[in-house]
């Protein structure tokens, strides 16, 4: 396997997370809702993609920053703290006048989540080139681009041009999760046909990418072989492709090579609102503690050490359905859980 840490005291490498920032309120389901039923309580939890990868992250011991415009209002204070109480590196982060996002979340049963967004003028869509060109730390040897962020206008041009310019240079791993919310893709400016084309973009521009088999069926409808989309999804650009699929096997594909699955362990699922950021936090985590901080490192990996990562990524985020909320291991309890 190859490696970019040269010297032994070379400083651990710094993985970048950029996207947005979001308040979830996620439904008491031990809390009475009042004799006529009409008044369900919630509760208000830290979340959004970028936020939960990078606390994930760092509470498996990983050196994160974290790239986000923090909004105003009365919870925005309890997000900056969420990530502080990780130990996640704020210095890319951006002071914004504009509302902080807001998700209503509902849960299913099993305990899948489904989403209703207030995001009308948030303060996650509005990056420039000037602040991320400030936010970005030339000590980060990945990047992790995802949600709504990336393909809502106006921030999602300059985040793309961001991913296609470290790309092209080789800085940093260009890791990307589409994590798509229907509901917005047809909103506040959004058309189907601009997110499809603004992710083709990022994917195009991409080392490392995880999406759903959700994403999948609103991106690819008629697709039905998630094998075979995955494979496919290999030759357009990424180095690696995580295609998850609930509690089913994790597939991972690489160009041209022999498709992986990973079998998640069997958990008692409170929720899983989270797993797939726990699961990219864990397998980006996992690449650059090996010394996978380049496109050509990633390359090199070899299949067994690549799917140990993404099989220690799945755990990650089977710890993080056993729990409510987006609320991931940390790596004592990762390591106990492996023992």
């Amino acid at each position: 396997m190859s490696s970019d840490s040269s010297t032994p005291h070379a400083p651990p490498a710094v993985l970048t997370v950029l996207g947005e920032l979001v308040v979830d309120l996620l439904p008491d389901r031990d809390a009475d809702a009042g004799p006529a039923g009409t008044t369900p309580h919630f509760i208000a939890r830290p979340g959004g993609n970028a936020l939960n990868v990078a606390v994930a992250a760092a509470r498996l011991g990983q050196p994160v920053r974290l790239m986000a415009r923090f909004g105003r209002g009365p919870l925005a204070g309890n997000l900056r703290r969420h990530a502080e109480l990780a130990g996640v590196d704020l210095g890319g982060a951006v002071n914004s006048s504009d509302p902080v996002s807001l998700a209503v979340v509902g849960l299913a049963p099993d305990g899948s989540a489904d989403y209703g967004f207030h995001v009308l003028g948030a303060a996650d869509w509005q990056w420039t080139e000037d602040e991320l060109a400030a936010g970005w730390s030339p000590d980060s040897r990945a990047v992790h681009i995802g949600s709504i962020s990336s393909w809502t206008a106006p921030g999602c041009e300059p985040i793309a041009a961001l991913a296609e310019r470290l790309r092209a240079c080789g800085a940093a791993l260009v890791s990307v999760d589409p994590n798509i919310r229907p509901m917005l893709t047809d909103s506040f400016g959004n058309t189907p046909a601009d997110v499809r084309r603004r992710l083709d973009r990022l994917v195009a521009a991409s080392d490392v990418v995880k999406i759903s088999a959700e994403d999948l069926a609103w991106l690819e409808p008629d697709t039905t072989d998630l094998d075979e989309a995955a494979c496919r999804w290999a030759g357009r650009g990424p180095a690696v492709v995580l295609l998850t699929d609930g509690g089913a096997p994790l597939r991972v594909a690489r160009p041209g090579g022999r498709l992986q699955r990973v079998t998640p362990p069997a958990v008692k699922v409170q929720d899983t609102v989270g797993a797939g950021d726990s699961l990219a936090a864990g397998f980006l985590s996992g690449l650059l503690r090996a010394g996978v901080t380049s496109r050509t490192a990633l390359e090199e990996l070899p299949d067994d050490a690549l799917a140990s990562i993404a099989d220690e990524g799945a755990l990650v985020a089977a710890l993080a359905c056993t729990r409510v909320g987006a609320d991931p291991p940390t790596r004592a309890e990762l390591e106990a859980a492996q023992s």
